[in-house]
């Protein structure tokens, strides 16, 4: 049998064990507090780790981008949402063929967008959609409120939609202290509930109130009046999700296997993994570009494309050429889309080669 040891360097391997473990956390919260959990695949990008998120409770995906939902609907996965504003006549097209044969529903914040989203759908099989909110990121949205109201106005005049609810993407709190993720998700819980309920009370259905990244759903307490949450990073979890605290070294799941291949001096040494598998993602609210497991005295302060620059204490610290590391990145849901592959392995042993299949597909 080979073990992780034996892989190629630098190797991307998730714990299957820890994998599976994250996942039935969050479907127990989102059962705990009555909410469906409809996961974001973008971080894995992988049918084999969409499955195993359905077999664990979700209800449906979520996908960012058209092409990723059309990957999972050919692998089978028939209940998908597409978190991303969908423009121009070839995406138009495609969301159509999608839509003749999944339950497809996707977002719209624009006049332009609804326009060419009523295209696709029919008087007898219209679209469904989420007016997306902007709760605060800017990123994309309608205000909440009035400005929301008014648009769905508008979006009534299209027979060919039908407007489910709405939907919001929050954003990272702005500190560690879970007292301001807290405060962050009730704010924004509240914008929608009170968006939702003006809606309602103009005759608009609200069967979906759409929200939740991973930190909020370790704070689902404070996500009163929403139905569905998106969590995606929990699969495998990161820098990020220690930094904030919903996680520790073991529950991160998705580790880059390294080797040191030159000491230059004491002190100093590379491992074989840069920007190309670690991406340059900066740290959450910190330094460095990952965490070494077991290795809290060694640094990783610096990437090239294919070098990681380790610096440490040599009166405390030895490392020579050859030596294996494993690396936490500061950001899980980047590195797959690097790999192509996922080595999945339980304890030492590897268990099976897990493809990328929607690697690339960001279109």
């Amino acid at each position: 049998m080979t073990t992780k040891w034996d892989l190629p360097s630098p190797a991307l391997v998730a714990d299957l064990d820890c994998v599976e473990r994250n996942l039935e956390r969050v479907a127990y919260l989102a059962r705990q507090n009555g909410v469906s959990l409809r996961p974001h695949i973008k971080p894995h990008k992988s049918v084999y780790f969409a499955r195993k998120q359905i077999e664990s409770g979700a209800k449906g995906i979520t996908c960012a981008k058209l092409a990723e939902a059309e990957v999972m609907a050919e692998h089978g996965f028939d209940d998908i949402l597409i978190a991303y504003t969908l423009l121009g006549q070839e995406k138009l097209d495609r969301l159509k063929r999608l839509h003749e044969r999944i339950r497809i529903i996707t977002i719209a914040d624009s006049l332009t967008v609804a326009r060419g989203l009523a295209s696709v759908g029919t008087r007898e099989h219209p679209l469904p959609v989420l007016i997306e909110i902007d709760t605060g990121t800017h990123r994309g949205g309608r205000q909440p409120g009035e400005d929301a109201l008014g648009f769905a106005r508008e979006l009534s005049q299209f027979d060919t939609l039908s407007l489910k609810g709405i939907f919001t993407y929050g954003g990272r709190p702005h500190s560690l202290e879970r007292q301001d993720l807290e405060t962050k998700a009730r704010a924004e819980t509240e914008l929608l509930r009170q968006t939702a309920a003006l809606l309602k009370k103009n005759g608009f259905t609200m069967e979906v109130i759409s929200s939740g990244s991973t930190p909020s759903t370790f704070v689902l307490d404070q996500l009163k009046g929403v139905t569905e949450i998106r969590p995606g990073n929990y699969i495998f979890f990161d820098r990020a999700a220690l930094a904030l605290g919903i996680a520790e070294e073991n529950d991160c799941a998705l580790r880059v296997l390294a080797t040191v291949v030159s000491v230059p001096l004491p002190g100093y040494a590379t491992i074989d993994a840069g920007s190309k598998t670690l991406s340059s993602d900066p740290a959450y609210l910190g330094e460095g570009f990952g965490q070494l497991v077991g290795m809290p005295d060694v640094e990783l302060v610096k990437l090239n494309e294919e070098h990681g620059y380790l610096r440490f204490n040599p009166a405390t610290r030895e490392l020579e050429v050859g030596d294996r590391v494993e690396v936490i990145p500061n950001h899980a849901c980047v590195l797959p889309n690097l790999s192509g592959v996922i080595y999945g392995v339980r304890g030492d042993w590897l268990e099976k080669e897990i493809p990328v299949e929607a690697r690339g597909k960001n279109y």
